[in-house]
């Protein structure tokens, strides 16, 4: 008898375990949480030294990012909503992040302020847990409209933005490179959108980690327009693309990490022809804007914006993906092109 007894209690135990385990991820994820960032002033570029220009770039400003909320971190790409100050990201973990980056009287960046976090949800409305469906790395934004570049599950969706009710994505968008070509975890990290008054005529346009060709090229596309077209980006051992945006005058610029166990992480920007842009061109290529290893405050940077400051000048603004790992920083640099 008290076998049987304990036989019905596991028959009513079970099925309350597998509920358990099914929504315990959903914990804490379902809603939008407002975090406080805690940030420390990276006052120099290059460690120990006290030089701004590098090339054609000058270090503004940056700040070492922190937070006791468990899910900060991972961001993998960013856009700002208003030039330098509100901004919307994606985090590799599944959530969109929103912010205010806060400046001092000489323009430089100062501080974080309301900040959330927001899981991304599924066609019902739910938060998505598994993480090849959730794995954020590239974004754009246009006209209240966010198009995100999914890796492991390959796939471009569009979400109407909409800060602290983020809805499922109403569109998935045609990619054009075939999927076949798509690497597992090398997908398109780099999704933008040209300038209106380019060549381009403002479409999207997306290039991928290290998904490559025959000759080692990676895979892009222009999505829409008369440039439409898959088109490859000449890759240089060891870097990989993590994020692209577009300078004012249309020309394409490329964030680009290498890894290795004795080097450490690599950044590097590269400068890409707009006019070069179609479907159909090989192999593009062109100027190093700028190159950093371990002797520069970089980390694994994976996200990055290109907007216009009040005095007219271009910035260019980098964030760097922790891996929610205590080896790794968040980080937020900014730097002017001074060409």
């Amino acid at each position: 008898m008290t076998r049987l007894r304990g036989y019905r209690w596991l028959a009513l135990a079970i099925p309350a375990l597998i509920i358990c385990a099914l929504i315990w991820p959903t914990i804490g994820r379902s809603e939008l949480q407002n975090i406080a960032v805690e940030t420390r002033p990276v006052s120099h570029f290059q460690i120990g030294q006290d030089e701004t220009r590098f090339g054609k770039l000058e270090f503004v400003g940056g700040l070492e990012l922190t937070s006791d909320a468990s899910d900060f971190g991972s961001i993998s790409a960013f856009r700002f909503t208003k030039p330098g100050t509100d901004f919307i990201a994606v985090a590799d973990t599944g959530f969109w992040v929103f912010g205010t980056v806060v400046r001092d009287a000489d323009m430089r960046p100062a501080g974080f302020t309301h900040n959330t976090l927001q899981p991304f949800a599924d066609a019902q409305g739910m938060p998505i847990i598994k993480k090849w469906l959730s794995d954020a790395e590239g974004l754009a934004i246009r006209d209240g409209v966010a198009t995100v570049g999914f890796e492991r599950e390959h796939r471009l969706a569009q979400y109407r933005i909409e800060p602290g009710k983020m809805g499922s994505a109403f569109r998935d968008l045609d990619f054009l490179v075939p999927r076949h070509e798509l690497r597992l975890n090398r997908g398109f990290e780099a999704v933008t959108h040209a300038p209106s008054n380019s060549p381009l005529e403002g479409a999207i346009v997306i290039v991928s980690e290290r998904s490559l060709d025959p000759e080692g090229n990676m895979f892009g596309a222009v999505l829409a327009g008369l440039r439409k077209g898959v088109f490859t980006v000449k890759r240089h051992d060891p870097f990989d693309v993590t994020d692209g945006a577009f300078l004012p005058d249309g020309d394409l610029l490329l964030l680009e990490r290498s890894y290795s166990v004795m080097q450490g992480v690599g950044l590097r920007l590269r400068r890409i022809s707009g006019e070069a842009i179609k479907g159909g061109a090989r192999a593009l290529d062109g100027p190093i804007l700028l190159e950093a290893d371990m002797a520069y405050q970089i980390d694994n940077m994976e996200a990055m914006d290109v907007w216009q400051r009040s005095d007219g000048a271009t910035i260019i603004s980098l964030m760097s993906d922790d891996n929610q790992s205590i080896l790794q920083r968040n980080l937020y640099l900014e730097f002017r092109l001074l060409d």
